[in-house]
């Protein structure tokens, strides 16, 4: 099983191989490869509210929310504003703290009063 060296003129040439399990010849070189488990801790996720509105129209809000978080069907929307209307307060969307104080404070801008809550 002993590989034979090859010659080139009086200098033997070395043949390196990368082996997956221990050699079982004596002196021979094994390369272990070792897997790592990475746990991803997840980045906690942000409500955007939208609260009970008595100053705008229904139709501006639905507008509103519409040009602001552009993931909303009109039929989304005009839920959203219904559940704030109805109770007080609406779930716009829940999504990571950066886009979601983007969508708080556009909407605020937008004279909306809207807050965040951390999803628990």
């Amino acid at each position: 099983m002993g590989e034979r060296p090859t010659y080139i003129g009086a200098l033997p040439i070395v043949l390196a191989m990368a082996v997956n399990a221990p050699s079982p010849s004596p002196g021979g070189a094994a390369v272990l490869e070792k897997q790592t488990e990475r746990i991803r801790k997840q980045s906690p996720h942000y409500k955007v509210l939208l609260h009970n509105d008595p100053v705008n129209s229904m139709e501006y809000v639905v507008v509103t929310l519409q040009q602001v978080v552009p993931q909303l069907s009109e039929q989304d929307a005009m839920a959203v504003m219904l559940e704030a209307h109805n109770t007080g307060v609406g779930l716009v969307i829940v999504c990571d703290l950066e886009p979601a104080e983007f969508y708080c404070e556009t909407l605020k801008a937008k004279g909306l009063t809207s807050t965040l809550e951390q999803e628990s």
